[in-house]
């Protein structure tokens, strides 16, 4: 079939490969060199957990008005993987394209008659490109590049540019990889000449001036460091490992003396107990300290973040969310830590938790969660996902941080000679804070044991009810001192009936989900929440609201939960979204479920769909 209609700058690509088959350097091509021709653009990547061999898919959203988030359906999909090649072709929008490799062994005769089919003879294509037998199987993905690069009309010098950029200047990779793109832009031109193709990609000048693609891990590893983070200790877990890497990296530049002496510490430990041991140890001589893993990191972590809460001590555990129980899918997205994250550990225990939605929260939160950490002298833990953790998001060019760091209530040796009968864990402010001294402090009030048993408020060993309670009772209190003092939520639209709140990585799809709503009647408002405690700006918002739809990507709806259980006054206006198979939230997707609820005759159903 073919259409005259074409759409320009406002589609989906989704390519299907074979993982550990080198597609991601070819996928990752395309997606820069839409966005050096100024089409804003956001890349998933969705692969499986073992090494090779398994299906993976990498979706590409280019779209004028700045949409990123992925959908259900692709208007263009390349079918690289007999296994799955049948079943990728059912990805395509109606009217849309599904090239495939003809070398693959089904029956094109089984396609559906309403989408364009175009195959393409790769193996023939990648023959005349190299007589290198161990690497036509890798520049087999440059042959798809080539191909839809002359069909969307991609710009030549964008293309080259981005392929030298993938490479790093190695001319050898270069060179035959750059042949395979020429080899498949030729087949493209003389055989598809007569392909009335319906996409087509426009330069759009500036449009993506002063901005970037990065990920959210490499810019948590850069907020840290910029954040004063000197010490890190982790142990390696997906989907984390990469922003205790790229801090590695970025500090080896960043964190040295003029004289090339360096000023950090990066430690490999045993296991994810081991490291937020350490991270406790250097918090509580007063370094910036954290820890990067992700859900059954922290399930290991609980012994010692209990004992970091209930002895005050400073520290930042980034947690870059996977689907669980137990292993769970380790390459797939999810939020289904909010629970563990903020009641970690046993016995009564509340820590506060900052929610980035973007890779320039990741980035600015690296600072957030320090100064929160210090200042309130707890643990911070931070919620980020496998999507915005390893995917490419588009961001404006980050802002150099000029606040000062928050180093909260530390004395000095000079303030603890005017103070009588100093208290470690005392309140003398009231407002649930005590004061602290670092070791190397030798003034005689300084020294204290820092001890998870029962302890008083001057930090003696107490079995004794009422002291007992002295302590923890404050400890509750910092909870409502923490309201005031975390990130407040973002809030979008004024005045409609309908609410929409989320967090994380599903700001991504939010957008443009709120506008298919507005094109089908439906105004929403909505309020992307930043950190627990809860702000007082959320009741205001759940206030103003007949209905509220609670977005979660895990099965128990976490975030409702927490909702109901501060805030049970406005329990019958929450509807949970809820969205759990791995995949990142899509924005037809968000917004079918909630014109299915809005259309629903029995809104109490709807509350757990």
């Amino acid at each position: 079939m073919s259409s005259e209609k074409v759409t320009i700058n406002d589609f989906v690509i989704n390519v299907a490969t074979v993982n550990g088959s080198g597609s991601q350097s070819a996928n990752t091509i395309l997606l820069k060199t839409l966005f050096r021709m100024g089409i804003p653009v956001g890349g998933k990547n969705v692969f499986p957990s073992n090494i090779q061999g398994l299906p993976t898919w990498f979706w590409i959203r280019a779209s004028a008005k700045g949409y990123t988030g992925r959908r259900e359906l692709a208007d263009i999909v390349v079918g690289m993987n007999g296994q799955t090649v049948l079943a990728d072709s059912q990805i395509v929008k109606k009217g849309g394209v599904f090239f495939y490799n003809s070398d693959l062994k089904f029956d094109p005769q089984t396609l559906r008659k309403d989408i364009l089919t175009i195959p393409i003879p790769v193996k023939q294509i990648v023959d005349q490109s190299t007589t290198q037998v161990k690497i036509k199987k890798l520049v087999a993905n440059m042959v798809y590049v080539g191909v839809l690069a002359e069909l969307l009309k991609l710009e030549e010098t964008a293309l080259n540019a981005a392929l030298r950029d993938q490479f790093g200047g190695k001319a050898a990779v270069i060179e035959v990889n750059q042949t395979a793109l020429e080899k498949g832009r030729e087949y493209a031109k003389a055989n598809l000449q007569e392909t009335v193709f319906p996409f087509r990609a426009e330069t759009i000048p500036g449009r993506t001036e002063g901005h970037i693609l990065i990920d959210g891990n490499s810019a948590a590893a850069l907020g840290l460091i910029f954040g004063g983070a000197s010490f890190a200790a982790w142990y390696p877990i997906t989907p984390s490992s990469s922003l205790v890497e790229n801090f590695a990296k970025y500090a080896s530049q960043l964190r040295r003396d003029p004289d090339g002496k360096q000023r950090y510490a990066v430690v490999q430990a045993e296991d994810e107990l081991a490291s937020i041991c350490m991270v406790l140890g250097a918090g509580w001589q007063g370094a910036r300290a954290f820890t990067a893993t992700s859900g059954p990191g922290v399930s290991l972590m609980q012994e010692a973040i209990g004992y970091a809460y209930y002895t005050e001590i400073p520290s930042v555990i980034w947690d870059v969310q996977r689907v669980g129980p137990s292993t769970g899918m380790p390459t797939r997205t999810a939020q289904g830590d909010l629970l563990l994250a903020v009641f970690a550990s046993h016995g009564d225990t509340k820590h506060p938790v900052l929610l980035p939605g973007t890779a320039t929260e990741c980035f600015e939160f690296g600072q957030t969660s320090f100064d929160l950490a210090e200042r309130l002298q707890t643990p911070v833990l931070v919620l980020s996902d496998l999507d915005l953790g390893m995917n490419l998001w588009m961001e404006k060019v980050f802002t150099y941080p000029t606040k000062d760091l928050d180093r909260g209530k530390v004395l000095t040796a000079e303030q603890l000679d005017h103070i009588q009968g100093y208290q470690r864990y005392g309140d003398p402010d009231q407002d649930a804070i005590p004061y602290r001294t670092l070791p190397g402090n030798k003034h005689m009030k300084a020294s204290h044991v820092v001890r998870g048993s029962g302890h008083t408020v001057t930090a003696a060993y107490t079995e004794n009810g009422p002291e007992y309670l002295e302590v923890v009772d404050r400890l509750a209190r910092k909870w409502e001192t923490a309201r005031g003092l975390v990130p407040a939520p973002v809030e979008s639209g004024h005045g409609a009936k309908i609410g929409l709140l989320a967090y994380g990585s599903v700001d991504g799809p939010m957008q443009e989900a709120r506008d298919l709503l507005l094109e089908q009647g439906v105004k929403t408002d909505y309020c992307r929440l930043r950190a627990l405690p809860f702000h007082k700006n959320l009741r205001e918002f759940l206030e103003r609201h007949e209905t509220i739809f609670v977005c979660d990507l895990n099965r128990d709806a976490q975030l409702l939960s927490l909702l109901r259980m501060e805030m049970p006054e406005y329990w019958r206006k929450l509807i949970s979204i809820r969205h759990y198979d791995g995949t990142p939230m899509t924005a037809d997707g968000l917004a079918a479920k909630v014109r299915a609820s809005l259309q629903s005759s029995q809104p109490e159903v709807t509350k757990w769909n």
